[in-house]
């Protein structure tokens, strides 16, 4: 084990993780957040309802790290043995926790509105030999256990349960009982190139990087994410070397980065149109709402998006959107002239300053020799211009809307830098 290093091992519990019923986000926030601190997650475990996996699954992580974070299990029902067996595994018996239990009877009294039935007070049960971690979103209390010089801490598996207690309880003690490093980050987000081209023009600054810097390649959904990262002790030193640094990185690849912040492009567009105090809305028919979803997952959207019309029926384009009957019969509703009508249509109604319309043909069926599946059209309506592109997307039906979005996203953004610069 590195002596400089603070490790923790992070177990998750549940057949339904184990099977893909339940897609476990909890390690993925986990990890981020006890990176900020400066602990190094070393091993992730994920295991079913099974005593002894559980049971084996403490025993090795106790050898790899000195902090172990467990979620799941700690319902009242009969599949949920995790308590029980904490209580055995640190030699303790299980007793009811006073705070925890008025904390059930309050959530059902106030909240939930139905009989309590005696196995929700199991809730309140926990093993003496714990330190208790009262859940302020929930009604499974949280344990904090100890043992050779080992922190172990079981959580709820439900994600804003966990969450609460490890951001008001758990990752606050951390830094007082262990020497942590800082951890620097810096990242920036890149459009409209791939992750091998984008390696292939910053090659040179990758192989001059000093060691103690790390440079890391996140690509999703046509965006690539450039994280650098060094960890010292000395966060004076190495936070101005990692600004000199990012800084470079960032002159290297300027033309295609959307925002030097670790933000989303939906984050990005709308610290554009806050800034130049301007206004969108969407004109949706293949992505179904999909990218005012992903614009209003925003708080503080309101200000900058007025609204959308998913206009997936052709008498919806033209009633509505006042799309041409002669664009739809004589060009289709695939087509750059029905995206352009779209787009001015929807940008007239909502008296926006932009607007984003997209139609195509998101598959599996649908697709003609002439227009294949995945043939999408976009157009965004400016100030000064209307611009339309075509795209051809080549996934299943779902990610083919993710990464339209994504196009029509970045179109937008473009619009806004064009107009406003």
């Amino acid at each position: 084990m590195n002596n400089d290093r603070v490790n923790a091992s992070i177990i998750t519990i549940g057949d339904e993780l184990l099977i893909g019923q339940t897609i476990d986000t909890n390690s993925a926030w986990m990890g981020q957040e006890l990176n900020k601190l400066g602990v190094w997650v070393k091993r992730r475990v994920a295991v079913g309802d099974v005593w002894e996996e559980i049971w084996n699954a403490l025993d090795e992580e106790s050898r790899q790290s000195e902090i172990i974070l467990i979620t799941g299990g700690l319902g009242p029902t009969a599949d949920d043995i995790t308590k029980p067996l904490l209580s055995k595994y640190f030699g303790g018996k299980m007793v009811v926790n006073k705070e925890a239990r008025e904390n059930v009877i309050t959530i059902f009294e106030r909240y939930i509105k139905r009989p309590m039935l005696a196995v929700n007070l199991k809730q309140a049960e926990v093993p003496d030999v714990c330190e208790v971690i009262q859940n302020k979103r929930g009604t499974a209390p949280g344990m904090w256990f100890e043992k050779n010089g080992k922190i172990f801490v079981s959580m709820p598996g439900v994600p804003n349960e966990m969450k609460g207690m490890m951001k008001d309880y758990i990752l606050p003690r951390l830094p007082a009982r262990f020497s942590l490093p800082a951890v620097i980050h810096r990242t920036l987000l890149t459009a409209g190139i791939g992750e091998s081209y984008l390696a292939d023009r910053i090659k040179d600054f990758e192989t001059a990087l000093p060691h103690y810097v790390k440079l890391a390649y996140l690509p999703n959904f046509g965006m690539v994410r450039l994280r650098l990262t060094a960890t010292s002790k000395n966060v004076a030193e190495i936070t101005q070397e990692v600004d000199r640094l990012f800084a470079t990185l960032q002159d290297l690849v300027q033309d295609v980065m959307v925002i030097n912040e670790d933000k989303t492009l939906e984050e990005a567009v709308g610290i554009l149109l806050s800034k130049h105090k301007k206004t969108v809305a969407t004109a949706e028919s293949c992505t179904g709402g999909y990218v005012g979803h992903l614009i209003t997952s925003i708080p503080g959207s309101s200000a900058y998006f007025m609204g959308g019309v998913v206009s997936y029926d052709n008498a919806i384009k033209e009633n509505v959107l006042g799309v041409k009957a002669a664009t739809l019969d004589t060009d289709g509703a695939v087509s750059e002239e029905t995206v352009r009508e779209m787009a001015n249509g929807i940008k007239k109604l909502m008296k926006t300053d932009y607007a984003v319309s997209i139609s195509g043909i998101m598959g599996p069926g649908g697709g003609s020799e002439e227009k294949p599946v995945g043939t999408v059209w976009i157009a965004v309506a400016g100030i000064t211009e209307t611009v339309a592109r075509k795209f051809h997307t080549r996934y299943n039906r779902m990610r083919n809307i993710e990464i339209t979005a994504i196009y029509a996203l970045n179109m937008l953004r473009e619009s806004i830098l064009k107009d406003n610069n």
